[in-house]
């Protein structure tokens, strides 16, 4: 009798209740229900150090993080040198024309979160882009909302920064004035959106010298960005908010026809919030409220998720089908509550209690539920970024930080060097329409001046059952962060994966609406798929991998930073 395949194996393990059911099943084959195939399994970016740790979206950033805290910086300062240096050589989302959010947490154990999102310009209105350009709020000066990541990053630094403001900037100035070396993702990257970056005068010239990416290995130098650092060096915040570079700014969105102004400018705070705190099976995990939707997302995910005990095992169709529902409902939720506490209520206790969790997990049976229509769609992808880093005392920071869409507007500020924002879309530009990644919202996410739109950016920090610094996480990727940063924790945590293996693991997302649920193509088997649909979900193939995981786990010697296999990040310790 001739065998079945491996593959077909590997299923019907994936298949069996009996393995759902045992404690130990995840620690036996953790993997079981991937793909054989699967491109990136063995490929994380893996580095050790014993005392200090950076992992980030690019090398370069990671190099220059790790210098700051041998030189005698703590965690915040490094956060803050890394942040703007990926603003010099990670220009896809690397920023000072964005925002972003921070998760920091002390040795001593107090933990604040700072929300640097951009917000809506004072000219904004509810039904700005109805009789818009469909475009107008991704590409071009009308989708800006005021930059937050300058404020985010000076106050982090003067509320924890230990060196000089000036020895944490100088790198990227340096990088900035100097240049660095462009290697073949970065190279690519420019070169897969420069339809877009060719629109606008500054941007070309900047990107598209002779209209083409500057190429691997060639040297790229940014003097405009290196004059707006120096002016942040100099003045602090009030180099970017007021002034000469603020002046760049406005002249540029008069040259376009954006929105904001110099009252915008010169209003921004960022506003130091409570971290949203998460039990999950022994393990605490602190992460970002509103205006960011994904500590309570997610929060409500691991809820729901906690009640099945043991989980099934990775890449059946029972853990599969159970995560869809949970997704589903902490998406739902997500859609129609939340949004920027200055401006409407969230109902945290409630949607972060484990008595509504039971209740949710309640209506979850064996077949797909569906999800309230609102008229679904989806389009476009993203440019986040995420770093984390822990220092050789034990302070620790997860940070998240983004322009939105991939070179944010597309739109370079003529003379001060740095591409500006479109996060005007993540706004229900018009609620109950889908945004360029799919999501329908309501009315808690509508356009108002001055308002922080809702986010899904989860950085996080995990501590073991003994209270101790574990694990610091966070991911780029639209709506999928919430959920990819479900999937490592849940990875390490149920499944028992080392912190490479979770990170490579294929991911599935369900955010409501679209109502279907996502894989990475080519990640799961074909007959879990099909079992899947079977219990009536529409099951979506991706043709991309997603997100950019950059974390940093605990290890007997000390710490083992991780990058995603997907991009081009990388880490660097001692």
């Amino acid at each position: 009798m001739r065998l079945p395949a491996a593959s077909t194996l590997l299923a019907l393990i994936a298949l069996s209740p009996a393995c759902a059911r045992r404690p130990e099943a995840s620690a036996v084959a953790p993997l079981a229900g991937m793909a054989p195939s699967w491109p990136f399994a063995g490929k994380a970016r893996v580095i050790e150090a014993p005392k200090a740790m950076v992992v980030s979206g690019s090398p370069v950033a990671s190099d220059v993080g790790r210098d700051i805290l041998r030189q005698g910086g703590n965690a915040v300062d490094a956060a803050v040198a890394v942040g703007f240096a990926l603003a010099v050589v990670h220009p896809e989302a690397g920023n000072i024309g964005g925002g972003g959010f921070m998760v920091i947490r002390l040795q001593n154990g107090e933990v604040q979160t700072l929300d640097y999102r951009e917000t809506a310009p004072s000219r904004a209105s509810r039904d700005m882009y109805l009789s818009a350009d469909p475009e107008a709020s991704v590409t071009g000066h009308l989708s800006a909302g005021v930059p937050g990541a300058v404020a985010g990053l000076t106050e982090a630094h003067r509320k924890y920064g230990r060196l000089p403001f000036a020895a944490v900037i100088e790198p990227a100035i340096r990088l900035a004035n100097e240049g660095f070396v462009i290697d073949e993702y970065r190279s690519s990257s420019i070169g897969e959106d420069s339809a877009r970056l060719v629109l606008f005068p500054a941007s070309r010239t900047t990107f598209l010298p002779n209209d083409q990416p500057p190429p691997p290995g060639s040297t790229f130098r940014q003097p405009e960005l290196g004059g707006t650092l120096e002016a942040i060096r100099d003045s602090g915040a009030a180099g970017f908010y007021r002034g000469r570079v603020a002046d760049l700014t406005v002249a540029e969105m008069k040259r376009g026809g954006g929105l904001i102004s110099r009252e915008d400018l010169a209003a921004y705070r960022a506003i130091w919030r409570d971290p949203i705190e998460i039990s999950y099976r022994g393990h605490t995990i602190y992460s970002m409220p509103p205006a960011s939707s994904g500590g309570v997302t997610m929060g409500e995910i691991l809820n729901i998720m906690e009640g099945y005990s043991p989980l099934p095992l990775f890449g059946s169709v029972a853990l599969m089908h159970r995560e869809a529902e949970a997704m589903r409902r902490a998406f739902t939720d997500r859609n129609r509550y939340l949004g920027d506490p200055g401006f409407v209520r969230n109902p945290l206790e409630r949607l972060l209690s484990k008595e509504y969790a039971t209740e949710l997990r309640k209506q979850i049976g064996e077949q797909a539920s569906v999800t309230p229509k609102f008229d679904p769609g989806a389009r476009g992808g993203a440019s986040t970024t995420h770093y984390s880093v822990v220092d050789a005392e034990g302070n620790a920071v997860s940070c998240t930080t983004t322009l939105n869409n991939s070179y944010g507007s597309a739109v370079t500020v003529t003379g001060a060097g740095f591409l500006l924002n479109d996060e005007m879309d993540d706004f229900a530009t018009s609620p109950g329409q889908p945004n360029m990644y799919g999501l329908v919202q309501g009315e808690a996410n509508a356009i108002a001046p001055g308002k922080r739109m809702l986010s899904a950016m989860t950085p996080s920090i995990v501590l073991d059952p003994e209270k101790k610094l574990y694990l610091v996480v966070g991911t780029p990727g639209g709506p999928k962060i919430i959920t990819m940063v479900y999937h490592v924790i849940s990875n390490v945590i149920d499944h028992r994966m080392p912190l490479p293996q979770a990170i490579e693991a294929p991911r599935d997302h369900h955010q409501g609406l679209p109502d279907s649920l996502q894989v990475e193509g080519g990640g799961f088997l074909p007959v879990v798929l099909d079992s899947l649909r079977g219990r009536g979900h529409a099951v979506l193939n991706s043709r991309y991998s997603w997100g950019d995981v950059e974390a940093i786990i605990r290890t007997p010697g000390g710490w083992q930073g991780v990058s995603d296999p997907r991009r081009g990040g990388g880490g660097a310790g001692y």
